[in-house]
């Protein structure tokens, strides 16, 4: 997987690029909170839940039939998040896609489930550039192991993401 400090990249990125005139606070707070989301299924191993089970890590909750729930929650709850039930739903839903979408770009692990309840089948994007993470937090952040993967995170997601993001913030300020 990602780690848990990149999963939330792609929604912050969006918000430099947007500003939260764009993006309602307390929408954007909860897009961050559901890059997280799909990664609870890590209790899975605390409960003797086998990784390759549907309810295991990346099974059911990295599949895009989850991320359509969360996207129908965000846009069920939308007016309390002071935006529309589009926009609310489109970005809850997109923020955990893009969680898959880093997973399945990682090189280790069994792949995800993008296609549950359709297919058990775990998969991967063909190009692996992210470089898996430790599920111990000792490992992740005092081996050099950890770094590695810091490394490649800032490399592969974190610089073309903020990068971008910047860009866009400029041509938004220009108009």
């Amino acid at each position: 997987m990602s780690s848990l400090l990149t999963h939330p990249a792609p929604v912050l990125a969006l918000g430099v690029a947007l500003g939260l005139r764009r993006i309602p606070p307390r929408l954007f707070i909860l897009a961050v909170v559901f890059s997280l989301v799909p990664d609870i299924d890590g209790l899975s191993f605390y409960l003797g839940i086998p990784y390759a089970s549907w309810l295991g890590h990346r099974g059911f909750s990295h599949s895009l039939f989850f991320a359509l729930l969360c996207g129908a929650f965000g846009a069920w709850i939308a007016p309390w998040l002071k935006a529309s039930r589009f926009l609310s739903g489109t970005l809850i839903f997109l923020a955990v896609v893009v969680h898959i979408a880093l997973d399945a770009l990682t090189n280790g692990g069994l792949g995800v489930a993008v296609f549950w309840p359709f297919s058990d089948a775990r998969h991967f994007f063909p190009w692996q550039p992210i470089q898996v993470s430790p599920l111990n937090p000792k490992v992740f952040f005092m081996t050099q192991k950890g770094l590695r993967v810091i490394v490649s995170e800032l490399c592969w997601v974190w610089l073309p993401l903020m990068l971008t993001a910047f860009a866009c913030r400029l041509l938004i300020i220009k108009k």
